[in-house]
């Protein structure tokens, strides 16, 4: 807070970017077949025992309803070369019927959710529960298949994609 009590939401959201993420685009199908996808890097583990993994989605998101009566998504860890995918599932649209993926090639992963390839990591989860926080919706998964690859994540910090040091 500031000398007048005042909450700076700029200057924490400021803060809150010192911290290095991972990046992700988390993928759903829809009841009506519908695909949404979008970049997130809120994405943590929870749990090992039962392997619980969560990620928050803003209310105001137009794919939202998709995510919240989607049976299963997938968390798609990206690698350091997909900025640009990073991007591509950034931008918003008020498109619900699946844009983003018209000239993608992807996967179908368990509940019909894309599978991006060339991930460093992958969580195919089911939609197990959601909490209120804040002006986002937190989501729960329960981690039921993953997959793994000797590939360099793609990091965000400070406003800028990062990639981790070679030795």
């Amino acid at each position: 807070m500031n000398a007048e009590g005042h909450f700076d939401t700029r200057a924490f959201r400021s803060a809150l970017g010192s911290f290095a993420t991972g990046v992700t685009v988390i993928t759903a199908r829809g009841a009506n077949d519908e695909l949404a996808g979008l970049t997130v890097n809120s994405f943590a583990s929870v749990s090992l025992d039962p392997p619980l993994v969560l990620w928050s989605l803003s209310l105001y998101s137009p794919a939202l309803a998709v995510f919240q009566h989607c049976s299963h998504y997938a968390i798609n860890v990206l690698a350091a070369d997909q900025a640009d995918l990073s991007e591509h599932f950034a931008r918003p649209t008020k498109d619900r019927t699946g844009e983003k993926f018209h000239t993608l090639k992807f996967d179908t992963g368990m509940g019909g959710a894309p599978l991006l390839p060339g991930c460093c990591a992958r969580f195919e989860c089911r939609n197990e529960t959601r909490h209120a926080g804040g002006d986002h919706l937190i989501f729960v998964g329960l981690v039921e298949k993953f997959m793994r690859e000797e590939r360099a994540p793609l990091l965000f910090q400070g406003g800028q994609y990062r990639r981790l040091a070679t030795p």
